[in-house]
């Protein structure tokens, strides 16, 4: 697909979210393709774009996808909950807005090298990063049984989790599970046959969880959150796209605490704590893709997008 075609999730709500000014700097954080990118740093002038990326080959893609714009672009490999050493080393002291395009990128499913498919036979990698140390391949072969178990529940939401658990440990008793279909085999081989006929492959959950715990995709999210906040500027937006319901809590959990003020008691006559907001919720429920979106693309299906604003020293009141 090239980049003409390719269309991110969540494109158009996603700039203007943003609310992007010519002269201000901002952050992509999950750089995939640099579609969001394209329409961001085409609308700046003596502006700045930071697009980070911990998969080298969505960096050395840019350059080209970007190219009548690198002038005011800055590639980075990084992960993205590295925000303030990404900044420092920019000499950077905050952004004016910073995106956020959570989960495997379609690079990454589309190359079947790369593991993450349940459709195509490959090597059992999943790292965004390849220069990282834990594969698939690890997780699989050599965590036990209880901790297979628990992020198979956990971040596929599998309901079959402890049979599927079992049956990966069995296996890799008599040879290591090296292969995406041979581990295919093995989760179809756990579930009964009523799963199997499921409209959803039956492969799909556990393929999740392993490439979540592979990534450690949930805890990069908190840390992204704990530091973006913090280094937007004044008015800046934060905005954020999730794809499954374990990322989207963990975001609507954070910039709600975020967003609240006063945390004493209901009873106390005047404020103890001296706690103010750091950000408004722009939107209080999610923005969702429109159902022409979903039927030009299907994995636009589950996205999510929320969006917050860093408030101003003199807007912060008791709430």
């Amino acid at each position: 697909m090239s980049e003409f075609t390719h269309r991110p999730v969540l494109l158009d709500e996603s700039i203007r979210a943003l609310d992007i000014r010519p002269d201000g700097i901002y952050l992509d954080g999950t750089l995939g393709r640099a579609g969001h990118s394209r329409e961001i740093v085409r609308r700046l002038t003596t502006g700045r774009l930071i697009c980070v990326d911990r998969d080298q080959a969505a960096l050395d893609a840019a350059r080209d996808r970007l190219a009548g714009w690198m002038n005011r672009v800055t590639l980075v490999h990084s992960n993205f909950c590295e925000i303030d050493a990404i900044l420092d080393g920019l000499g950077l002291p905050g952004a004016d807005g910073m995106l956020f395009d959570l989960g495997v990128s379609s690079p990454q499913l589309d190359d079947p090298s790369r593991g993450f498919s349940y459709m195509a036979d490959a090597p059992l990698d999943m790292r965004m990063d390849r220069g990282e140390g834990l594969t698939a391949a690890d997780v699989v072969n050599t965590w036990s049984r209880d901790e297979l178990r628990r992020i198979l529940s956990q971040y596929g939401e599998e309901r079959y989790a402890p049979q599927i658990a079992a049956a990966i440990c069995r296996r890799r008793e008599n040879r290591p599970i090296s292969t995406t279909l041979e581990l295919v085999e093995v989760i179809k081989s756990a579930m009964p046959a009523k799963a199997l006929k499921e409209k959803q492959h039956p492969a799909k959950r556990s393929f999740q969880a392993i490439r979540i715990a592979v990534n450690d995709e949930l805890g990069s999210v908190e840390r992204m959150l704990a530091a973006a906040v913090p280094r937007l500027n004044a008015g800046g937006r934060l905005a954020v796209i999730t794809f499954h319901s374990l990322e989207d809590r963990i975001v609507k959990l954070g910039l709600a605490g975020f967003a609240k003020g006063c945390t004493c008691p209901p009873d106390f006559p005047v404020c103890v704590c001296g706690k103010t907001p750091d950000v408004r919720l722009v939107t209080r429920k999610p923005i969702l893709p429109s159902e022409q979106e979903i039927e030009e693309n299907p994995r636009a299906r589950s996205a999510k997008l929320r969006v917050a604003e860093k408030l101003k020293p003199a807007a912060r009141i008791r709430v």
